[in-house]
């Protein structure tokens, strides 16, 4: 049975979900959420997730919410990038928090106001308090990268796809790899992965078809 991923290219916290789905071979096919005209507000789609929050997993009949739940159900399911052991599903889950509180969670906020608001509404004070308190946090990811390959342990895992979701956009939003060497050679190692794809070319949506009225 094919996997189906309601999802938008603009969303990284569908690209995480979508990056895994692909690198481990699952079957899956993109249902676009018309996000940014309010599709995730719908009956229809609250029917299918009261949070009204993309991602959504339909995994063989089950409906999957929250991107971490989809990685760990796809991690135990395939037996693929969960860690090797107890101890390391640990340190996964451990770095799997803090991605949602001080990374990705503070990326896709300070994204959308910078990119997805009328410039006029931006709130440049919000953005500058988000952008200091994200470089704290993008020290901490470079430092623990400085001396290792990957977040956990001697290969790639779910920890890696959460992290790395929003650091492929081309929108600005305060992040320049050449600023963070151990971050940047890190990216390039997930990008190395056989089958890995940029989020635009994984998922459907991105500005240029807003601009065009394609999406």
């Amino acid at each position: 049975m094919t996997a189906k991923l309601w999802c938008f290219g603009e969303s990284g916290n569908s690209y995480r979900v979508a990056l895994m789905l692909t690198l481990t071979g699952t079957r899956w096919q993109p249902v676009f959420v018309d996000f940014f005209n309010g599709e995730a507000r719908s009956p229809a789609f609250l029917a299918l997730n009261p949070m009204g929050e993309v991602p959504v997993l339909d995994l063989d009949g089950r409906i999957l919410t929250q991107s971490g739940v989809m990685l760990l159900h796809l991690a135990q399911r395939t037996g693929r990038f969960g860690g090797e052991d107890a101890s390391e599903a640990d340190e996964i889950l451990r770095w799997l928090f803090w991605d949602n509180h001080k990374f990705s969670g503070q990326i896709g906020t300070t994204r959308f106001l910078m990119n997805f608001l009328a410039p006029d509404k931006r709130p440049q004070e919000v953005i500058g308090f988000q952008q200091r308190r994200l470089r704290a946090a993008y020290q901490v990811l470079n430092d623990h990268l400085a001396a290792r390959d990957w977040v956990v342990g001697e290969g790639p895992t779910i920890a890696d796809f959460s992290l790395c979701s929003y650091l492929y956009y081309p929108e600005p939003f305060g992040f320049d790899r050449s600023e963070w060497p151990g971050i940047d050679r890190w990216l390039s190692r997930i990008a190395a992965l056989p089958g890995w794809g940029h989020p635009y070319d994984l998922m459907p949506g991105r500005p240029s078809d807003r601009q065009t009225g394609r999406a």
